[in-house]
């Protein structure tokens, strides 16, 4: 597979993690400043989220029976509708709003992130390409990730409200989408002729061949737990920036230079993954964000180098957890023949952990008397950024390392 083709695959990630940072990052702070109380807003949060993840499966059964291009076709227009109703809430808009345009904006999203993942699977011959593919899909997605982060940071310096910092996201997210999408389908057309069908033979393995499959249900596992440690800091970074270093002009800036370093790492963990193997480079990432992030919990007011260096250090650790398990799962798909679902309960794990991340610990945090921009409560908040995630993490190397053997097996 030529460079510029794996290049042409990947672009679409950009416009997808565009669309996903706001969904996970800026919606909380968003609606908690039009007034949406925090449990409250939680639980939407946690409903949705829980409804989002309960479809994946069913929307990866769907991409190995449809034509992934036509879905993809499907589910863009349908998360740029959502997406634009999210980012531009009239005056006087709650909870409700909030709920209205989230299901349609999950549901494109999800659509158009599994048809995208099973596509790169389906273009992969060997594991090198495949690692290739999805470190270059997560790569264009942390650009897109980084446009999201400063975009609002660099209005709201210019004198921009919150909704206001968000509102041209909206605006900017279809003309990306779709300059993103032309080289895909351009791609897919000249591979497999016109893409109007479907990209793979019929499925050949069924739920009981996945069930199974040891190998996945492990790496599952280790996901899930490793996951959840990224989940946690994700959703309450903003609140962490504001109110414990008190710096909250600051969260834009960190944001980016955390994903900027994530995406220059990239090439690095490939090549390690190709020196080592892709379950020890993993392991290797793992602790370089156990000993970046553990700083965190005696950070306080005004620490802001500090935390710039352990976003630094964690975002070069970021980039192994993006390339290195999804490639792994890409080549475990195929071997099944199986490459939507498999991705459809991939996700489903991954919806389910930041669902349980805003759900759980944002009404937690209420409970413990923390009120955003307010001081008390700033203790627990440190508690559930920095020191639950770092146990996750533990816990998530220890199964890693323990499982490797059967998982260094996956070709």
């Amino acid at each position: 597979m030529e460079r510029r083709e794996t290049l042409a695959y990947g672009l679409l990630g950009l416009p997808l993690a565009f669309a996903a940072l706001p969904l996970y990052v800026h919606l909380p702070p968003l609606y908690a400043s039009l007034g949406v109380d925090l449990a409250w807003l939680g639980a939407i949060l946690l409903l949705s989220r829980l409804l989002d993840a309960a479809v994946d499966p069913w929307l990866g059964r769907l991409a190995d029976r449809w034509s992934r291009p036509r879905l993809l076709a499907l589910a863009l227009p349908l998360l740029a509708l959502g997406f634009a109703g999210l980012t531009r809430p009239p005056a006087g808009a709650g909870g409700g709003w909030l709920l209205l345009w989230l299901l349609p904006t999950y549901l494109g999203f999800s659509a158009a992130t599994l048809a995208y993942q099973a596509w790169g699977a389906a273009l992969g011959v060997t594991p090198g390409q495949r690692t290739r593919l999805t470190a270059a899909r997560e790569g264009w997605g942390l650009l897109g990730i980084l446009l999201a982060a400063v975009l609002p940071a660099w209005w709201q310096g210019q004198g921009a409200a919150i909704a206001e910092s968000l509102q041209p996201l909206g605006w900017m997210l279809p003309p990306l989408l779709l300059l993103a999408a032309w080289p895909l389908y351009r791609l897919g057309q000249r591979r497999h002729g016109s893409w109007q069908h479907p990209v793979l033979p019929p499925v050949s393995g069924n739920w009981a061949s996945l069930r199974a499959d040891p190998a996945i249900w492990r790496l599952l596992s280790v996901f899930a737990v490793n996951g959840l440690a990224s989940a946690l800091p994700a959703t309450l970074f903003l609140f962490f920036v504001a109110d414990v270093l008190q710096r909250p002009a600051s969260g834009g800036a960190l944001l980016g230079l955390y994903f900027l370093a994530g995406a220059l790492s990239l090439p690095l963990w490939v090549r390690l993954a190709a020196m080592h193997g892709r379950v020890a480079a993993w392991a290797a990432g793992m602790l370089l964000a156990l000993l970046a992030f553990a700083g965190a919990v005696w950070l306080g007011p005004g620490d802001l180098v500090p935390f710039a260096l352990i976003c630094l250090a964690s975002g070069l650790a970021l980039g192994a957890d993006l390339a290195l398990p999804a490639a792994l799962l890409a080549d475990l798909s195929e071997r099944l023949g199986q490459s939507g679902r498999c991705f459809g309960v991939w996700n489903l794990v991954a919806k389910l952990n930041l669902a349980l991340a805003a759900g759980l610990a944002l009404p937690l945090l209420a409970v413990a008397g923390y009120v955003p921009g307010q001081p008390q409560g700033t203790a627990a908040l440190v508690l559930a950024y920095a020191v639950l995630p770092l146990l996750c993490k533990l816990l998530a190397l220890a199964l890693l390392w323990r499982w490797r053997p059967i998982l260094e097996e996956v070709r």
